[in-house]
C-alpha cells in the first residue's frame, strides 16, 4: 500500500499561470520571475517535501511530541528534517530580501507551504505561524525589534508563535485577563496564562518567540484595551545570541484528534518575576498588530485543506489502481478504480482538491497584487479582493480537506478504518482546520458583514461578473465537453447572484443574516470553484496531453456534480433564516427545548 507523497509541480504552476493568473498587473515582478523559474523553483522544495519530510508523517503520528518538566521533545528525525527546510532558504522564499528572504512572490511562498503541509502538516503549523509573525513584526515592530527578531525567524534558526486564546477567551478576545506592566528599562513584565499555542516549546530551534496580547493598566476595556508584545524563550543579546531564559514555561501539551507532533501548548508568563515583554506597535493597538498575522494564517489554514486533499487523492488513487476485487464491465477481474462509483469517489476527491487550489492561489494572487501591482488603483482593488477571498478560502478549502478526506477512507473501504493504512490520519489532521484560526462559522460572518455588505456588495458583485465571463467563454465552444458546462455554471452564477441580492436586501436585518453565513460562504465557493476550473478547462483544452484531459474531465465532472448544488444553497441562504431564528429562541429559553 502506498503512502509516498509526489508534490503536483506541473499542475501547481499551471494553476499559477492559467487560473490564478498571478502575473496579471505584476509587469515589474512578473519581469524577475520567468515562468520557467517557477518549476525550478517548486522542483527544489518539492525533493525537501517528499524525500525529507513526508517519511516522518506517519511515524510521528504514532510516536508523537512529548512533554517532560516543562520541555517537549519532538519526534526523531524532525530536527533535521526541520534544519533542511530552513537551511535550503524556504522558510523565507516569500519574505523581505532586507532582512534575510528571497523576497520571491507570495504565491511560491503559498505553493512550497502547500508542499510541506502535504508532506508533514503538523510541521506545517510551526512555518505558518512564523510567517504570520514576520509580517507582523515587519508591519508593527520598531526598527530594533525588526533588526533583532526578523533575521532570526526567517533563517529557521529562531520559532514564533502567536498567543491569544486564554481559557475564558476563545474567540472572544475582548475577555483576556493577561497583564502587561511597564518596568524601568522600557520593557514590559508579562503575566498570566494562554492556552492552545501551537509550537509553543519544542526544542527544533535555538529560541522561541511568542507574540502575545496582553492588557496595560488603566487599558479600555474590551478589544479596544489589547496590546501586542514579543516575548522570547531566552532574552536575546543585542547581538542575537540567546541570553537568560525568560520567566515562561509550558505548564503541558493536549493530546489531540490529529496533527499530534505539533504540541498544543499551555504557557505561563511570569510564575515569578514577570515575563520580560517588548511593545510591538502602538498600545491597546494590538489586534490591529495581531490581525496582520492572523490574515495570513487564515490563508495558510485554507491550504492546510488542499494539503491534506492532495495527498489523501494521491494515496486513494494509488490504492484503488492496486487493490483488485471484483469484476470490471466486462467481466474480467479488476483493481477498484474500474467500478464506477470508486471511480466517483476519487473523481470527486480530484474536483474538491482542484477547486480549493485554485480559490486559495487566487487569494494568494491577489495578495501579491495588494502589495506590488503597478498602480495604486490596482493595489486598492486587489486588496479588496484578497480581503473578500480570506475568509472563503479559509472555510471553503478546510471544509473540502475534511471531505476528500473523509471520502479517502471510504475508498478504501474497511483497512481505510484501520490506523496502518495511514487513510485516517489525513482525516483526523483535516479536521481541526475548520476549527481554529477562526472557526468557519466565524469566517462566514466575517465575510457577509464585513466583506459582502460594505459598499453595496461592489467587491462581490465584480467577481460574480467575472464569473459570468469566464462561464460566457464556455458557451459554444469548439470542444462539447467544455461548452456542456455553460448552462451548469450559469446557473449556478444566476443562484449565487440572487441570494447575494436578498443579503444586501437584508442588510439591517442582521440576525437573519447572521443565519444564513454559512451557506453563503458556501454557495460562493461552489460558484467560484466552478468557473475557475472551467477556466482551468478552457487552457487545458490548447493540449491534447492526458494531464490536461484530466483537468477538462475533473472540471466537467464540478460542472455535473458539484455546481448543479448551487441552487440548493441559494434557496438554504434565502429561506433558512427564519427557522434558525426559530431555533435559537427555543434553545435559549430556560424551558427543555429537545
Amino acid at each position: 500500500m502506498s503512502m509516498a507523497y509526489t508534490p503536483p509541480v506541473s499542475e501547481m504552476s499551471f494553476v499559477m499561470e492559467q487560473v490564478a493568473c498571478w502575473r496579471d498587473g505584476l509587469a515589474r515582478v512578473s519581469a524577475e520571475v520567468a515562468q520557467s523559474d517557477v518549476e525550478t523553483i517548486l522542483s527544489g522544495a518539492a525533493g525537501l517535501a517528499a524525500d525529507i519530510i513526508a517519511p516522518l508523517n506517519l511515524p510521528s503520528d504514532r510516536s508523537p511530541a512529548t512533554w517532560r518538566d516543562g520541555d517537549v521533545t519532538m519526534p526523531a528525525g524532525w530536527k533535521a528534517a526541520y534544519r533542511a527546510w530552513a537551511d535550503a532558504g524556504w522558510i523565507g522564499i516569500s519574505l523581505p530580501a532586507a532582512y534575510g528572504g528571497m523576497g520571491m512572490p507570495a504565491i511560491l511562498g503559498t505553493a512550497t507551504m502547500e508542499m510541506l503541509t502535504s508532506a508533514c502538516m503538523a510541521m506545517g503549523t510551526m512555518l505558518v505561524l512564523t510567517h504570520g509573525a514576520v509580517d507582523a513584526l515587519v508591519a508593527h515592530a520598531s526598527d530594533e525589534l525588526k533588526r533583532l527578531y526578523v533575521p532570526k525567524l526567517i533563517s529557521g534558526v529562531w520559532a514564533a508563535t502567536m498567543d491569544l486564546t486564554e481559557s475564558q477567551a476563545g474567540s472572544d478576545l475582548g475577555t483576556l485577563r493577561t497583564s502587561a506592566t511597564p518596568a524601568e528599562d522600557g520593557s514590559y513584565r508579562i503575566k498570566g496564562q494562554k492556552i492552545f499555542i501551537t509550537f509553543g516549546e519544542h526544542d527544533l530551534t535555538e529560541n522561541i518567540v511568542h507574540l502575545v496580547l496582553a492588557r496595560l493598566p488603566g487599558a479600555p476595556a474590551g478589544t479596544r484595551g489589547i496590546s501586542l508584545f514579543i516575548v522570547p524563550k531566552f532574552i536575546p543579546a543585542a547581538d542575537g545570541s540567546c541570553g537568560p531564559r525568560n520567566d515562561v514555561s509550558c505548564a503541558g501539551i493536549e493530546h489531540k484528534l490529529g496533527i499530534r507532533s505539533s504540541p498544543t501548548c499551555t504557557m505561563t508568563y511570569g510564575e515569578n518575576s514577570g515575563a520580560a515583554g517588548w511593545l510591538v506597535g502602538e498600545p491597546n493597538q494590538g489586534l490591529r498588530c495581531m490581525f496582520t498575522m492572523m490574515n495570513k494564517s487564515r490563508l495558510a489554514t485554507g491550504l492546510q485543506g488542499v494539503a491534506i486533499a492532495e495527498r489523501a487523492t494521491q494515496q486513494a488513487l494509488a490504492y484503488a489502481r492496486e487493490r483488485r476485487q471484483g469484476r470490471n464491465a466486462g467481466g474480467a477481474p479488476a483493481a477498484i478504480i474500474e467500478h464506477p462509483d470508486v471511480s466517483r469517489n476519487v473523481l470527486t476527491m480530484m474536483a474538491w482538491t482542484a477547486a480549493a487550489r485554485a480559490i486559495a492561489y487566487r487569494a494568494a494572487a491577489e495578495i501579491e497584487r495588494s502589495a506590488s501591482a503597478d498602480t495604486a488603483a490596482s493595489r486598492d482593488a486587489a486588496c479588496l479582493r484578497a480581503d473578500l477571498l480570506t475568509p472563503l478560502t479559509k472555510a471553503f478549502a478546510s471544509d473540502a480537506g475534511v471531505e476528500v478526506a473523509s471520502l479517502g477512507i471510504q475508498v478504501h473501504g474497511g483497512i481505510g478504518y484501520v490506523e496502518e493504512a495511514g487513510a485516517a490520519q489525513h482525516w483526523r489532521d483535516a479536521r481541526i482546520a475548520p476549527i481554529y484560526e477562526g472557526t468557519n462559522g466565524i469566517q462566514a460572518i466575517d465575510l457577509v458583514m464585513r466583506r459582502v455588505l460594505p459598499d453595496g456588495g461592489a467587491v462581490v458583485v465584480a467577481l460574480i461578473e467575472e464569473m459570468r465571463a469566464i462561464a460566457r467563454k464556455t458557451t459554444g465552444h469548439a470542444d462539447d465537453r467544455v461548452a456542456g458546462m455553460a448552462e451548469r455554471l450559469s446557473v449556478a452564477i444566476d443562484a449565487c447572484a440572487q441570494a447575494t441580492q436578498w443579503l444586501l436586501d437584508q442588510r439591517r436585518q442582521s440576525a437573519e443574516l447572521l443565519a444564513v453565513a454559512t451557506p453563503y460562504l458556501k454557495l460562493l465557493g461552489i460558484c467560484l470553484g466552478g468557473t475557475l476550473l472551467a477556466k482551468s478547462a478552457l487552457a487545458a483544452t490548447e493540449s491534447a496531453s492526458p494531464v490536461d484531459e484530466m483537468r477538462v474531465v475533473i472540471a466537467r465532472f464540478y460542472a455535473e456534480s458539484i455546481a448543479v448544488t448551487a441552487e440548493g444553497w441559494a434557496r438554504n441562504v434565502m429561506g433558512s433564516a427564519g427557522v434558525v431564528s426559530e431555533a435559537v429562541a427555543l434553545f435559549s429559553s430556560e424551558r427543555d427545548s429537545r
